[in-house]
């Protein structure tokens, strides 16, 4: 029994990057070994076993066999004879596919160190093509090591390219593309996640509503960046660069769907592109299982952030319309997000990627005033049902006006 430390854990080592969980694969054992030696078995598709005291996984070397469509189309061998080279085969880019045994001798077979030193992300072998959800892994390591300069390799977006066309990415299930997506949208570098697929003539298979953005041209007075698709994939870098959470990341990667479906016409105007954003948006995250406090934020996001930009030309009556529309009052927190977006898709423009957002911190107070509110003078009225709810819209009318005059 030899145990390995692979994958991630050698990588990011190698890279110097924090190493914050170690994936362990065992070689030379059967399941019967294990359980003999104390660990506890866990995996529900392959053998993996917790350690006795450091409770980390240890999962038995393994071979596949493509068998069927999809990402469970395999046949798995954990055969105590297949080797840590025959394990790593199986791995998709040679950047994984390295491990390091006890005495700290890295086993690198697939010339995953030399790719790490020419910053390319390359497939280990033709066997990549079986597996789709690689295309998406491989597309978050490109959003992930940006920022140290690798892209992926020539041979390797020509493979992505030949999946794309097989078919084959029709075969991903919702839940494993969200997945992705969703830790794609927490790199640093998020927008890379997108145009590596475009790269590879992927993106408009797996996210139509988001490649169709590219090439649609906006007003250059407002956007002088012009086009739709980088205009998202701007704002997205802001939304990353601000801090945002995951949630904050999807909406604003969906906010401006709906320019997609604007009439030839009218161009580069998109009048009215927020409330056909809405069914692009609930397509997206119907489609995908996007879970449901992403799909909120990201619909309230889409429909009223340009409501929230102009908020200083906006009445009293209009202002509490876009509360009330947005549920702020019941759900605070989401308003604050969905200004968070706002401030992201504002930044996502050539030559406005500092410029300040006070609308967030008018609208934030706006809607801090109205939880404030008193009505205990209202109740005292006697006033109740369709009566006390005229009385309550009147009253937060009066506190908007009062705060318009007091707005810088």
């Amino acid at each position: 029994m030899n145990c390995y430390r692979v994958g991630g854990c050698v990588r990011d080592r190698l890279l110097g990057l924090p190493t914050n969980d170690i994936d362990w694969v065992v070689t030379g054992a059967t399941p019967a070994d294990m359980e003999t030696a104390g660990f506890k078995p866990v995996g529900r598709d392959f053998p993996v076993f917790l350690h006795p005291q450091s409770k980390q996984e240890y999962a038995l070397a393994r071979s596949e066999r493509k068998s069927g469509p999809g990402y469970r189309g395999f046949e798995v061998s954990t055969d105590p004879d297949i080797s840590i080279e025959q394990d790593l085969l199986r791995r998709d880019l040679t950047i994984n596919a390295m491990a390091e045994d006890d005495d700290g001798n890295i086993i690198d077979p697939y010339g995953g160190q030399q790719d790490l030193q020419a910053r390319q992300l390359r497939h280990v072998s033709p066997a990549f093509v079986e597996d789709p959800v690689r295309v998406l892994r491989v597309a978050r390591f490109a959003a992930r090591l940006h920022h140290l300069g690798f892209a992926i390799a020539a041979e390797t977006r020509e493979l992505i390219r030949e999946i794309g066309e097989s078919g084959e990415l029709e075969t991903l299930v919702a839940e494993r593309v969200w997945s992705e997506l969703s830790r794609a949208l927490d790199e640093n570098d998020p927008s890379v996640f997108f145009t590596s697929l475009r790269e590879c003539g992927v993106l408009v298979r797996l996210f139509p509503e988001i490649d169709a953005l590219f090439g649609v041209p906006q007003n250059p007075r407002y956007h002088p960046e012009i086009d739709t698709g980088v205009h998202v994939m701007m704002a997205l870098q802001a939304s990353a660069a601000l801090g945002h959470d995951n949630e904050v990341r999807f909406a604003v990667l969906m906010h401006d769907l709906g320019k997609a479906t604007t009439p030839a016409q009218i161009l580069p105007s998109h009048h009215g592109h927020e409330a056909r954003g809405r069914k692009p948006v609930k397509a997206f995250c119907k489609r995908w299982r996007v879970p449901r406090g992403h799909t909120e934020l990201a619909l309230i996001t889409t429909e009223f952030h340009l409501l929230a930009h102009r908020c200083w030309e906006l009445k009293a009556s209009t202002l509490l319309k876009l509360l009330t529309s947005t549920d702020s009052l019941r759900k605070p927190e989401r308003f604050l997000k969905m200004l968070q977006a706002c401030r992201a898709d504002i930044r996502g423009r050539t030559g406005s990627e500092n410029d300040p957002y006070p609308q967030a911190d008018y609208l934030a107070d706006l809607n801090a005033r109205l939880l404030k509110m008193d009505i205990s003078d209202l109740r005292q009225q006697g006033l109740d049902g369709k009566a006390m709810g005229q009385a309550i819209h009147a009253a937060r009318l009066r506190v908007i006006e009062q705060a318009k005059r007091s707005a810088p």
